[in-house]
């Protein structure tokens, strides 16, 4: 059985399109969604392939209906594959129910797997180098020595609160958490609750 998914992105697109070439492919059942496809779970893509059995073939208009990332899409054809369910796109037209269209998507695999590969080695050596020349990775230090000293002395007092010690030193209060935890017991006890 050939089983048809269609997705738009937002209210306002009209999958018509999409419909209509899923009809043409002779879809039995089609399933269709609105959602974002950076969205990991979507109901619609889920139910389809709930529904589809061993031998079925998965059809969609064009790959990036079925996932918004090369790695997704592999990881979503591979689940299907596992399944015993076949995957078709009419627009690339790959189909991994024939010999070629199961290479054509290992090809895709194997670009996607050396593509992840060079970014470590890239990121990697990028650390090393900067290492060798004494940087160190991360972000600044929101709050200086000098600055946690001050914030320490302002949070004694009990007539200062958290958020006016925060917004002295410029930094949100969950800065100022994060760099003294003790500041939240400080709260309980001077700042009534909003």
């Amino acid at each position: 059985m050939n089983i048809g998914y269609a997705r738009v992105s937002t209210q306002d697109q009209n999958p018509v399109l999409q419909l209509d070439a899923l009809n043409g492919a002779d879809c039995e059942r089609i399933f269709e969604e609105k959602a974002s496809g950076a969205q990991r779970e979507r109901p619609q893509l889920m139910a389809a392939i709930e529904y589809a059995r061993s031998g079925d073939t998965l059809i969609v208009w064009r790959l990036d209906r079925l996932a918004r990332s090369l790695k997704q899409l592999i990881e979503t054809v591979e689940a299907l594959e596992a399944k015993g369910i076949g995957f078709r796109s009419l627009t690339e037209n790959i189909d991994t129910t024939t010999s070629g269209g199961r290479l054509i998507f290992h090809i895709f695999g194997a670009l996607a797997e050396f593509e992840r590969s060079i970014i470590r080695e890239r990121t990697k050596a990028g650390l090393d180098a900067a290492r060798s020349r004494g940087r160190v990775g991360g972000r600044p230090r929101a709050l200086s020595d000098d600055d946690l000293d001050a914030a320490r002395a302002l949070l004694a007092d009990p007539s200062i609160t958290t958020k006016e010690v925060a917004k002295r030193l410029g930094v949100s209060v969950s800065t100022l958490y994060k760099h003294i935890p003790a500041a939240r017991a400080v709260v309980t006890h001077q700042e009534p609750a909003e």
